[in-house]
């Protein structure tokens, strides 16, 4: 398989490094206002949008520029290059869950507004207590008429603090098994009886949130999928979120090895075989997760949608950026921690969550044996 860029894929790929070098707004990290932030992210997906660079592989009909996924995985690989802002990931997966799953009328409403930015929106999957095992999800959705009445919590939901909807999972039916009784309703963040509290990490960015649901009615035309497909909309959202064009880190990897590399020949550790050993591991754990996600972009282009193997790539990328930080530690040392590298302290702790987003570790350990017919 040649992993190269076509021609096509090649001019794709100058044009757009081209493009973030006039349109990265300056001096971005120094942005650190809840508010600050909120506009950030808005902005930046709606120029991301006017230059054409949203909803790549989405289908024509819905706003799309019907490519492959591998201009996606291009347009990932290029942002982190450029040290851009985030890009706005959740685009693909829920809106991939909308235009999979919703009615016509639920797509000419809400698809338009999702692509272009002006409408910005967060997962509601996780709870106390039901995070790595979904299905236990305790978040409860009861009928009243045509309405659904939620009580509940979601916690560690990415964006929920400058989001304006929430893709929302609750429990319609206790009565049968706890995959097959939860539903997923397109949830307006500023309906009566929602508090979203801010979960402000180490580095004082308010990324994730609790959002607590007390008597919050929505319509049942603003469920997605049949009530109790919850399980299975969640499944086919979680796919697209791990899937390799997805990840958006290798650019990222590549870039934060080859700082370590310069700052260890500064300080002279190139000398030590033990640091030579640490980046050889380091850059071997990229190049496995390099060689996963061409594979599985193959198998996109070849049609196949992404399945249960996203899991391996999961596995590799929490690998390689957790030991990649944790080699920058060993080079650093006590500058990591006294205040003389900052910014590596804190994609250190950065890096401690890769391992849980998406689904933790040990879910896709499970995943995989059940894959493999292990036996339990």
């Amino acid at each position: 398989m040649d992993y190269r860029d076509t021609p096509a894929e090649a001019k794709f790929r100058l044009e757009l490094r081209e493009w973030f070098k006039h349109n990265i707004p300056a001096n971005w990290r120094d942005i650190t206002s809840i508010e600050g932030q909120r506009v950030l992210q808005k902005s930046w997906h709606q120029a991301l949008y006017a230059g054409g660079y949203m909803g790549l592989n989405w289908p024509k009909e819905y706003g799309g520029q019907g490519l492959e996924a591998s201009y996606d995985a291009i347009l990932n690989d290029e942002a982190s290059r450029a040290d851009s802002p985030r890009l706005p990931a959740m685009v693909n997966y829920l809106g991939r869950a909308i235009f999979t799953y919703g009615t016509e009328e639920q797509k000419q409403q809400f698809l338009p507004t999702l692509l272009s930015g002006e409408v910005q929106w967060c997962q509601g999957f996780s709870e106390p207590g039901a995070g790595s095992d979904l299905a236990s999800l305790r978040t409860r959705a009861e009928r009243d008429g045509q309405t659904y009445v939620v009580n509940g919590q979601k916690m560690w939901t990415s964006g929920a603090l400058f989001a304006d909807w929430c893709l929302l999972l609750a429990r319609t039916d206790s009565s049968v098994a706890k995959h097959k009784g939860i539903s997923c309703l397109l949830t307006p963040l500023n309906a009566p009886g929602i508090t979203v509290q801010p979960i402000v990490l180490h580095s004082g960015d308010p990324e994730t949130a609790e959002v607590f649901f007390d008597d919050v009615r929505i319509p049942e035309s603003q469920r997605i999928g049949s009530e109790g497909e919850g399980w299975r909309i969640a499944m086919t959202t979680v796919s697209y979120e791990r899937g390799a064009s997805d990840t958006g880190s290798i650019s990222t990897l590549r870039r934060q090895l080859h700082e370590l590399e310069e700052i260890a020949q500064a300080r002279g550790l190139l000398a030590d075989p033990a640091t030579r050993q640490k980046l050889a591991k380091a850059y071997v754990d990229i190049q496995v997760l390099s060689l996963n996600v061409a594979q599985q972009l193959s198998m996109r282009l070849a049609g196949r949608a992404p399945g249960p193997e996203g899991s391996v790539g999961k596995l590799l990328w929490s690998r390689a950026a957790q030991y990649t930080m944790h080699v920058a530690l060993d080079i650093l040392g006590a500058d990591a921690l006294n205040g003389h590298a900052p910014r590596w302290l804190a994609e250190y702790f950065t890096s401690r969550p890769v391992s849980v987003y998406g689904g933790s570790s040990q879910i896709q350990k499970n995943i995989l044996a059940r894959m493999l017919d292990m036996p339990r």
